[in-house]
């Protein structure tokens, strides 16, 4: 079956940017852990984005429709999903904007037989996130976590009103202080 992952930059006090919105290297150490990041996007077939998301693209250039930059540079076949009832581009072959319930969208994405892929990436937003968390769609939490606390700003998760059980997988220490934790989330059934 195929594996939905949220791989996500954050602070210490989880925040996945700070309360304008900005996730720049004024708040995480991007270039601290060798690379490792953007080897590990390499490993997925699509990733998933919310508008906000998506948009912060905008000003570094990237244009609706347009495939993200680091999705791009990584792994330029990754195909995109860009969630908003907002955003007005057509669909093409690299980049579609859904504007179904993301919920079920990604649970025929997740379950579809027919289809090629293994790993997905989910890029972003808090509000995504927590959707597709409160719909036990998320298997993998990978956060890259940086040695900052914030103090206010948009949350790793927009809303949780469940308690979760995570197991550890894996761990990786950087000199900079910033620690790549993996877990497992275990959902009650």
């Amino acid at each position: 079956m195929t594996q939905l992952i949220y791989h996500v930059a954050t602070t210490l006090d989880l925040f996945i940017a700070d309360r304008n919105g900005v996730a720049d290297e004024s708040v995480f150490l991007y270039a601290d852990d060798g690379g490792d990041f953007f080897e590990s996007v390499k490993q997925y077939d699509a990733v998933l984005m919310g508008r906000k998301t998506y948009e912060y693209g905008f000003q570094y250039g990237l244009k609706p429709g347009e495939p993200s930059g680091i999705a791009q540079a990584a792994h330029p076949e990754m195909k995109h999903y860009i969630f908003s009832n907002e955003l007005e581009f057509e669909s093409n072959e690299k980049v579609e904007l859904v504007r179904e319930n993301a919920a079920s969208f990604c649970r025929k994405l997740k379950n579809d037989p027919t289809s090629n892929l293994q790993k997905i990436w989910l890029c972003g937003g808090g509000q995504l996130a927590s959707e597709l968390l409160e719909h036990q769609l998320i298997d993998t939490l990978i956060l890259k976590i940086n040695p900052i606390m914030l103090g206010d700003g948009i949350p790793l998760f927009a809303s949780v009103k469940q308690k979760l059980n995570l197991k550890l997988l894996n761990s990786k220490n950087y000199d900079s202080g910033v620690v790549v934790s993996t877990y497992q989330i275990e959902y009650k059934v």
